[in-house]
């Protein structure tokens, strides 16, 4: 999927819904449309992840997060999150990322140039740390000790073929507006590779620093703190694994610039996507800057007063996520996964030309969407109380999914005329 969004974004010079329209025909502008709706769905609400990571980079400055307890940092963070502090550092976020996009590519690529390599610094720095803990090896053998009972269970795959699509930004359409600025001849496969190779060495490190010290400080502790959940992990636990380590408020300041960084570089990108859109529609790219960032602000604050909403979106336009990735896999099936490959991948100047095999695996992509779709679907399900299922007012339920999807999917299927209009003369392959 990281391959054809290159690949798309290279050939068109538009974001998700001009590259949709243009490749695939009028028709198809609604699914470019719903890619970029859902990216900017989870930039919403992603902006307030970041500004927890700033919240918490700043206590650790100030020595002013709790670390005698967990108890003690539970209380400080649910009187943090949810609270008029919340919609602050949510603020400052869609600041520091609009404050990048505004500069154009030339900001992104020299934001880029810092983030990137600073970020991978510091995880291998924390990561070199962990490991030389007195009982760091319980915590390798726990990361790569294989469990063949499990590696048989089909919970786990999915589970982890889940994580990867949503940690390297597969289907997302990020990559579709990157992928706007680049030369016509860059290779499209190269770029792939190191991104995905890339992105997973960084999770690949951060679960070897996490774990090692988890094992190795609190030992007692550590299948509570494997198990504790992205927020329980990093924001409670986590302050308690440094306070008991040598120079620990040092590393725990390195981490959580890590974490800001991290979450810094995909908000610019989904702020970038948004922006992308208006601007194919006609919008100067200031105007539609302003715009992102309003809206990005204001769409934000639900999520930044209510764990709740905040819980529910991250729901929702998760599983949204996979039917984009879907609209990618079937856009190539449409057009050609042999034509594909060769007219908009294996272009001239491709260092690594892809082989048919490629053609066999766009198949499973598009098998693999379906099963994650109506997996996680499933975990939402009921069997005993059918109605708690699919009533739209819940967090986690199959209901909220299906009526707010709905409402979006059926808004783009009556506007799509109008969606596809500005990119009508362009290639309707």
């Amino acid at each position: 999927l990281i391959l054809v969004e290159f690949a798309m974004g290279r050939e068109t010079r538009r974001g998700p819904v001009g590259a949709f329209a243009r490749l695939l025909g009028r028709g198809s502008a609604w699914m470019g449309a719903w890619v970029a709706f859902t990216a900017t769905a989870i930039m919403f609400y992603y902006s307030v992840v970041m500004g927890w990571t700033i919240r918490y980079l700043w206590g650790s400055l100030t020595r002013g997060i709790p670390m005698t307890s967990p108890e003690a940092a539970t209380e400080f963070w649910q009187g943090y999150a949810g609270s008029g502090a919340a919609v602050v550092t949510h603020g400052i976020a869609m600041g520091l990322g609009v404050a990048v996009v505004a500069f154009g590519v030339r900001g992104i690529e020299r934001a880029a140039r810092v983030l990137i390599p600073t970020l991978f610094v510091l995880v291998v720095v924390l990561a070199i740390r962990a490991v030389t803990l007195p009982g760091a090896e319980r915590g390798l053998a726990f990361l790569f000790t294989p469990d063949w009972g499990d590696l048989l269970s089909a919970r786990i795959w999915l589970e982890a073929l889940t994580q990867n699509a949503w940690d390297t930004g597969a289907g997302w359409g990020l990559i579709t507006a990157y992928a706007v600025y680049l030369r016509k001849h860059e290779d499209t496969t190269l770029n792939a590779f190191v991104l995905g190779f890339g992105n997973n060495s960084v999770s690949l490190l951060a679960g070897i620093m996490v774990l090692c010290t988890a094992f190795a400080i609190m030992p007692e502790a550590a299948d509570t703190i494997v198990g504790a959940g992205n927020e329980g992990l990093t924001f409670i636990w986590v302050p308690q694994l440094f306070a008991r380590m040598p120079a620990g408020n040092l590393f725990m300041v390195l981490f959580f610039l890590a974490l800001v960084f991290a979450a810094w570089s995909s908000l610019i990108s989904m702020i970038e996507l948004a922006s992308r859109v208006l601007i194919d529609f006609g919008l100067s790219r200031a105007r539609a800057i302003q715009v992102v960032a309003i809206a990005g602000f204001l769409f934000g604050i639900p999520s930044a007063l209510s764990m709740d909403f905040f819980r529910n979106q991250d729901w929702v336009w998760s599983v949204g996520l996979m039917l984009s990735g879907l609209f990618f896999a079937a856009g190539v099936l449409r057009y050609g996964v042999n034509r594909f490959r060769t007219r908009l991948v294996n272009r001239e100047g491709s260092d690594i030309v892809i082989g048919r095999w490629w053609n066999a695996v766009m198949i499973f992509v598009i098998l693999e969407a379906l099963v994650l779709l109506g997996w996680w679907l499933s975990q939402a399900v009921d069997m005993t109380d059918i109605r708690a299922t699919l009533t739209p007012f819940s967090s986690f339920n199959v209901g909220t999914v299906l009526v707010q999807g709905g409402v979006v999917v059926a808004a783009l299927l009556a506007f799509n005329r109008r969606l596809a209009r500005p990119f009508e003369g362009g290639d309707d392959a």
